[in-house]
């Protein structure tokens, strides 16, 4: 039995944050900590796009819309929906996750759900705080991941008998394990 994993690295790979203006100022902390974590992780910045739509309602359209051209590896998308005083967040929150879901389904190509959906505006922020636990990149690090899982899992007709996976041109892709019983 084989068995993918994916490695951190994004050398050689293209990414697009999808990111809400609506509550803008906790958005701005999550795109830099993807746009962060994607060149850490070896992206070169050159490969990353960043496209803003108004709000969360309007991500899945524009995920849908990157994954057409045939760019990108994987996607991040990013935003923030605070709970308020009517049902609008349940509705909000509840179609982005599914039309970012449907999007990576009917594309076949990761996208990460990195939308904050929060009681309150300092929950909110707390999750986008650059020092502790930034959403927008961890959410990057699972793209990078995914990317890797994915081309892995395309190419594993080509895995070699040292458990490497080759990728295109041969480049090694990560990590495959022969799993005996």
């Amino acid at each position: 039995m084989a068995e993918f994993s994916g490695t951190p690295t994004g050398q050689h790979r293209r990414f697009a944050v999808v990111a809400s203006r609506f509550n803008q100022q906790i958005v701005e902390r999550l795109v830099d900590g993807a746009l962060d974590a994607l060149v850490r992780h070896g992206a070169s910045a050159d490969d990353v796009d960043v496209v803003w739509v108004p709000g969360a309602w309007e991500l899945p359209i524009a995920a849908r819309r990157l994954l057409a051209t045939e760019r990108y590896h994987a996607l991040v998308a990013v935003g923030a929906v605070i709970r308020g005083d009517t049902p609008h967040f349940d509705y909000i929150s509840a179609e982005a996750s599914r039309g970012i879901g449907q999007a990576a389904l009917d594309a076949d190509v990761p996208i990460i759900f990195g939308v904050l959906t929060t009681d309150t505006v300092a929950q909110a922020i707390d999750r986008a705080e650059p020092t502790k636990f930034n959403r927008g990149g961890e959410a990057a690090k699972s793209a990078i991941e995914m990317a890797t899982v994915m081309r892995m899992i395309r190419s594993a007709e080509e895995v070699s008998p040292a458990g490497e996976a080759a990728g295109k041109n041969g480049a090694r892709t990560g990590r495959v394990r022969r799993r005996t019983k």
